[in-house]
């Protein structure tokens, strides 16, 4: 067959064009393809100084449009009250991550960064978010569709500022109230703390296979599971410190959870700075590698801890080259560095050319945080909007907080006066009602650490919420008198002027270290004002800890006693229960101990000889 001058160059362009947009695709930008074939489409076209890119996550503070280009940078985060400016509203968060963002898309491959952030307990660095009550209050309510609840609203508020990755659920299995972060604990029973895995569904969305990492979508985040593992059962509660236990208990008492979040298909882990038997977590390839990436099958990526690589050594950062290779060996795939951006590169550079890391674990390093961002759609979707600036501190999120926090409310004593409990409390009364204490008006202290900074803060002017003392006042109506005094002393009060004394009294807030205490005493004036309130009338002591303090001492002048936990910024809540809207139905996360010399002590132990028990807590009706 003969063709004509016409049919034979159409044929030609015709041919050319398809060549040409044959060369023009790209197998790992097509969604249609998939997950791991778009991940070793592109992991095959990286060079090394893109791939040691991906494993680095700095801090905000360093970061920008044209670092995130030059550097080839996989990952930012926001440190612990590290923000775009004070007050910062969710369109200024949006606006930050999406500078970083096009500049991460200015590279030659155009990998999207992921942008990560503490939200322990909702989105605690950002003003205005809905705060709900820290881990050790949602154990007590014993209610995992709740806590699951929490996350997806917790998803919300992350994603509205622009943000598509939570450090978050804190899984540890708090063995001594000792320990600085034992509210970011939901118990000291590893069965409980299984059962709050429910969170990460949550977070990252339903629809995850064992081991694979899952993010439903635009409405969800990435959850990293933390702190692997044993962080809940170091010797004395030292945070950081050294868990000494068997194998079997390591794997009988704090790997559950993390058997759960694999299951769950959460997206990363992060290890702890604790160590096991003396060596740091940091450098256990056996449990890192071997086991939970060999024998759980998680097939997400591991993320060190803030500064995890240089705490290795003391004097920190000592031998870093060394630390950087023994952690990226044992199974790390980021190195939250966070600042020492430069020395890692070098480092990384030369340990890799020196073949003191293989390649092979270089590229099993990025290929598993590839994984998880195509799983995130992240390449589809890399630019956040403002579609969800609304969900900020919402109603119905704050209605859910101040739900969680009438289910996570204990009540550990309740006598009778006149053949009746004190509690719930009339609102109505004939007499003035006082309320005392320093945590009576003050929402900073309800929420403890991890809110607005990293170790918290005191007053109410930070961000949005709702005193106890707010609470009280709008529960009781305006007929009701309430004399508000924070420190009273005893002989300025009549107590034939008052049918009642509330007493809000507990911890200021605190973050790790600065939480680790050896005597859990209630701080002064707590015990005072428990003194001087509960000597003169009927009272109620609500106290706002992370964790049971010392409280036999007080017991015989306190007719009722309520453990609140640390309830954030919902104080409503308590006032729900207080009056009687609603009953009390929370119980004991964690074993209330007589005196700190029974430390440690949990449930099962063989001289088990506790203040209230593990799962204690009675009971009210509600009076609506």
């Amino acid at each position: 067959m003969v063709l004509g001058t016409r049919t034979f160059v159409l044929l030609c362009l015709c041919s050319w064009t398809c060549i040409v947009s044959g060369s023009d695709y790209i197998k790992y930008k097509d969604p249609s393809q998939h997950v791991e074939t778009r991940v070793e489409d592109l992991l095959a076209k990286m060079t090394v100084a893109e791939k040691v890119g991906q494993m680095a996550q700095i801090e905000r503070s360093i970061a920008s449009g044209p670092v995130m280009k030059k550097y080839l940078l996989g990952s930012v985060l926001s440190g612990g009250g590290s923000v775009p400016k004070p007050k910062a509203t969710p369109k200024d968060w949006v606006d930050m991550v999406n500078e970083l963002q096009k500049g991460a898309l200015k590279t030659r491959l155009g990998i999207p960064m992921i942008y990560g952030i503490d939200a322990v307990h909702g989105h605690g660095n950002v003003y205005k978010a809905t705060i709900f009550p820290h881990n050790i209050g949602l154990g007590a309510t014993r209610d995992p569709k709740l806590v699951e609840r929490i996350g997806a609203a917790t998803a919300l508020e992350v994603r509205a500022t622009g943000i598509p990755y939570v450090f978050a659920p804190t899984i540890a299995v708090c063995r001594n109230p000792r320990w600085g972060r034992c509210y970011e604990s939901y118990s000291e029973n590893p069965k409980l703390v299984q059962a709050m895995t429910a969170i990460i569904p949550g977070l990252q969305g339903k629809g995850s296979h064992k081991g694979v990492p899952y993010v439903a979508g635009k409405n969800n985040v990435a959850a990293c599971a933390k702190h692997y593992v044993g962080d809940g059962g170091t010797k004395n509660g030292t945070n950081e410190g050294n868990t000494i236990i068997s194998r079997k208990g390591l794997l009988n008492i704090h790997m559950p959870p993390y058997h759960n979040a694999v299951m769950e298909g959460v997206s990363t882990v992060m290890i702890s700075y604790s160590s096991w038997n003396g060596v740091k977590m940091h450098s256990n390839h056996n449990l890192i590698t071997n086991y939970l990436k060999k024998k759980l099958k998680f097939n997400g990526f591991v993320i060190s801890d803030w500064q995890g690589v240089d705490r290795q050594t003391t004097p920190q950062g000592v031998h870093y080259k060394t630390s950087l290779a023994t952690s990226i060996n044992a199974g790390i795939d980021m190195i939250m560095l966070p600042f020492n951006l430069s020395m890692y590169l070098k480092d990384i550079k030369s340990l890799i050319k020196e073949k003191r890391i293989p390649i092979w674990r270089i590229d099993d390093a990025v290929r598993r945080i590839l994984r998880v961002k195509f799983k995130m759609g992240l390449f589809e979707h890399p630019l956040a909007d403002y579609s969800l600036t609304h969900e900020l501190g919402s109603k119905k999120h704050r209605d859910l907080a101040r739900e969680a926090v009438r289910k996570s409310l204990v009540l550990l004593k309740n006598d009778k006066h006149d053949g009746k409990p004190l509690l719930p409390l009339p609102k109505k009364v004939n007499k003035k009602i006082l309320v005392a204490g320093t945590h009576a008006d003050n929402i900073g202290f309800q929420c403890g650490g991890w809110t607005i900074n990293w170790q918290g803060f005191s007053g109410n002017k930070e961000t949005s919420g709702t005193s106890i003392l707010k609470a009280i006042k709008k529960t009781v109506g305006s007929n009701t008198e309430i004399v508000y005094e924070e420190n009273p002393k005893s002989h300025s009060m009549n107590s034939n002027e008052y049918s009642y004394g509330i007493v809000v009294v507990g911890e200021p807030p605190y973050a790790e270290t600065f939480g680790d205490s050896a005597n859990l005493t209630i701080p002064e004036p707590g015990p005072s004002v428990i003194k001087n309130v509960c000597g003169k009338m009927k009272c109620v002591v609500v106290l706002i800890s992370g964790r049971p303090l010392v409280i036999k001492p007080y017991m015989k002048k306190i007719n009722a006693l309520v453990a609140a936990w640390l309830p954030g910024t919902e104080g409503q809540g308590v006032a729900d229960v207080l009056f009687g809207d609603y009953g009390f139905s929370g119980k004991l996360s964690r074993t209330w101990f007589k005196s700190v010399d029974q430390l440690p002590m949990n449930v099962g132990d063989k001289h088990y000889d506790p203040l209230f028990p593990f799962g204690f807590g009675l009971t009210t009706k509600s009076q609506m």
